[in-house]
């Protein structure tokens, strides 16, 4: 089975773990990542807020146990944190 996005993801995974490894280096990753990205979650938070439908690097499919809103979410490998809600 042929992923059409596959290409897309891997490029922008890379473009996201390289970005957030760079600010780790700086000092406190998540400071910065929250100034470019808004609101942050670790995987201790993701988990309290939402629940996982799957996992499609470097997005993940969430629903929000709040609301049960459908959406995604992208995330950088390491340090791991999610952001960017997009609900639909």
């Amino acid at each position: 089975m042929t992923d059409s996005t596959e290409e897309m993801r891997r490029s922008l995974t890379a473009a996201i773990n390289t970005e957030a490894a760079a600010l780790a280096e700086l000092g406190n990753p998540r400071t910065a990542l929250e100034a470019r990205y808004g609101q942050l979650w670790d995987s201790k938070e993701l988990s309290a807020e939402y629940s996982v439908q799957g996992f499609a690097a470097p997005f993940v499919m969430v629903v929000r146990k709040s609301d049960q809103a459908r959406g995604l979410l992208m995330f950088s490998h390491n340090p791991r944190f999610y952001h960017s809600f997009e609900g639909s």
